[in-house]
């Protein structure tokens, strides 16, 4: 075990631990920008399909506040030629 301690205690060991542990740091680093672009892709397509749905719904309400309010109605409207 003495000796494991005296190569890492070492000059070159002891730089290229520190050349390994900063090259590990960047490319977690990374990976973490990566997951972090990817979730926020994820997201902006769910607001984008929330949109999307949400002014299909409001398209529907106001065609469905125009309706007429009964048989009577539609008749009317459809000799009126407004249908």
């Amino acid at each position: 075990m003495g000796w494991i301690t005296a190569i890492v205690a070492s000059g070159p060991a002891h730089k290229a631990m520190g050349l390994f542990l900063a090259t590990a740091t960047l490319a977690l680093c990374l990976l973490n920008l990566r997951r972090a672009g990817e979730r926020t892709g994820r997201l902006a397509e769910r607001l984008s399909n929330s949109e999307r749905t949400h002014e299909i719904q409001r398209q529907m309400l106001d065609a469905a506040s125009r309706r007429p309010q009964d048989r009577d109605a539609l008749a009317q409207r459809m000799r009126d030629g407004r249908f």
